[in-house]
């Protein structure tokens, strides 16, 4: 059973655990401060806000998602951010799970849209991708 609820301080220690292993997946590396200062600003649920997956008690996975304004809607957006589920539970309904407490909460806020991006070789998360929303046509640009 996968209980999806809103992040808390109480989540912290499970939070970082599975945010250093999401980075060592994208093989990034981010000051911890900035990692304090993220986990910080989730628990406030501004101006990101997150989402906690457990199962038998444990955090097993996480989401991010940032509310911004839209110069294509009226309402605005919903980016989201970050997903990670540990990997001895992926594929348990997690992933999912987490994605729809985004959909809901954009849809309370009144967001006209949820919307992520991965990397193309990650085809574990794009199975449940494709599933669950609809692939876009448009190419991801950036500049650092």
């Amino acid at each position: 059973m996968i209980a999806v609820r809103k992040i808390t301080a109480a989540d912290e220690d499970a939070w970082h655990r599975l945010w250093a292993d999401y980075l060592d997946f994208y093989k990034m590396e981010l000051p911890q401060a900035h990692a304090d200062r993220l986990f910080h600003s989730l628990t406030k649920g501004a101006p990101y806000f997150g989402f906690v997956a457990e199962q038998n008690g444990a955090v097993i996975g996480f989401v991010h998602g940032l509310p911004h304004p839209s110069t294509w809607s009226e309402s605005g957006y919903c980016y989201l951010e970050d997903l990670y589920v540990d990997a001895d539970v992926r594929s348990g309904g997690a992933g999912r799970a987490l994605i729809n407490a985004v959909y809901e909460e954009a849809k309370s806020r009144g967001l006209s849209r949820v919307y992520w991006h991965t990397d193309k070789g990650n085809q574990t998360a794009r199975k449940l991708y494709d599933k669950v929303a609809t692939l876009s046509d448009f190419v991801h640009y950036r500049m650092d």
